[in-house]
């Protein structure tokens, strides 16, 4: 399948063993985001990072995030003048749980937008950056199809998920879908 991809990493970046690196790891032609300095994020800096890839990957994109990097691609949808075929958004933090990274504040407030393409969004019921009602919140908010891990904590590395092939399927199912073509 000819579809490009593209990784959207949390703040840190993803580790040899999150299975973002591992998907990349075995699919070389998947594309990671390109950021300067991963420890402190900078919310323009990273949309505007995904405006630049997504505009080289072409309308065929689909965004793999994770995390921080959820809350980024929510604000790039909110400006994104380029169609994507279709995210997953896996582990979305809430900006204002007791967890949440202050070097990551100016992600903070959230855009609201329904997105205008498909998206699925992954929520664990113990992950420690946000609660399950609020994964909720976001994929009603987003339009986003919302999906249980059940008890997985952050799915990250720490999680033990290996290449993690439940996301690898849904992945694929967003690979499979129609490009959308419109913008808001």
């Amino acid at each position: 399948m000819n579809t490009p991809v593209l990784i959207i990493p949390g703040i840190g970046n993803s580790d040899a063993n999150h299975w973002q690196t591992q998907w990349q790891r075995n699919n070389p032609s998947f594309v990671r985001l390109q950021i300067e300095d991963w420890e402190n994020p900078q919310c323009e800096l990273w949309t505007n990072a995904i405006d630049a890839a997504v505009q080289s990957l072409g309308p065929a994109t689909v965004l793999v995030a994770h995390s921080l990097g959820c809350l980024a691609l929510a604000h790039w949808v909110a400006q994104a003048t380029h169609p994507v075929r279709g995210a997953l958004l896996v582990a979305v933090p809430d900006p204002h749980g007791p967890a949440f990274p202050e070097a990551a504040q100016g992600f903070s407030p959230l855009p609201w937008e329904r997105f205008s393409f498909p998206s699925i969004l992954v929520a664990s019921d113990n992950d420690p950056y946000a609660s399950p009602e609020h994964a909720g919140y976001c994929a009603d908010a987003w339009g986003s199809r919302l999906v249980r891990a059940g008890h997985k904590g952050h799915l990250n590395s720490a999680s033990g998920l290996g290449d993690w092939e439940y996301g690898w399927t849904l992945l694929q199912s967003l690979r499979s879908l129609p490009v959308t073509t419109q913008i808001k």
